[in-house]
């Protein structure tokens, strides 16, 4: 059986009221009857609403923007939004807007508004945008050194291919990519995704015997 390899990796990577009126000079001034200043608590002041939502969003990765609200009168307030992205859901009690955009999301969505009420007031946010893009994919780089003998310490001269084997988790190696120029001993594995991912590397000869594995090599994706 050949010897296993070993691999290595590098990475790319309200306004007051004032009632009266004057008469000529010397005159008398008369007095409004039957009228009087409405109190401030007859008087509606609109609610306010704050915030600055994200103008950016990811592929596969959570958005979520909440405003702020309050109402100078106590009132119960409610939110309505416009122009609402598809990918995402909007809480008309709390005025989150929220989601995760998928592939097929990638898009850029303009005029999106936020708005509360008091029931009888409405005050908004400034109209915003919200560009999605592809999650920002990296890559890892394998280095190794090619087999010259089998296990058994006899030179190894069929050599025709070589087997990488990746995944997740250690010891689990669920994809697999095969490199059948014996002549390589660097290969990048691109789009990778943001994750931890661990490598391992097997020779195959011509008579389609595999070697046992390499070392296992990890790399970091942020």
């Amino acid at each position: 059986m050949m010897q296993k390899s070993t691999i290595s990796i590098a990475v790319f990577l309200s306004a007051t009221i004032v009632i009266g009126c004057s008469g000529g000079s010397g005159g008398a001034v008369p007095t409004a009857v039957g009228q009087r200043t409405p109190s401030s608590a007859t008087l509606n002041s609109p609610p306010v609403i704050s915030g600055s939502p994200s103008s950016t969003a990811t592929v596969d990765q959570p958005y979520v923007f909440t405003p702020e609200a309050s109402d100078p009168n106590g009132d119960s307030l409610s939110f309505v939004i416009s122009n609402a992205p598809p990918w995402a859901t909007f809480d008309s009690d709390t005025g989150e807007l929220s989601g995760i955009p998928s592939p097929g999301d990638a898009a850029v969505y303009d005029e999106i508004q936020i708005s509360v009420s008091d029931g009888s007031t409405l005050s908004a946010l400034p109209a915003f945008s919200i560009t999605v893009s592809q999650n920002a994919a990296g890559m890892a780089t394998l280095i190794w050194t090619a087999p010259v003998a089998n296990t058994d310490g006899s030179p190894l001269t069929d050599l025709t291919a070589y087997r990488v084997r990746y995944g997740t988790e250690p010891g689990s190696y669920i994809k697999r990519i095969e490199i059948t120029n014996a002549g390589i001993t660097t290969y990048v594995i691109e789009n990778l995704t943001p994750n931890t991912y661990y490598f391992v590397l097997t020779s195959i000869n011509s008579q389609n015997i595999e070697s046992a594995f390499s070392n296992e090599a990890s790399v970091v994706i942020p």
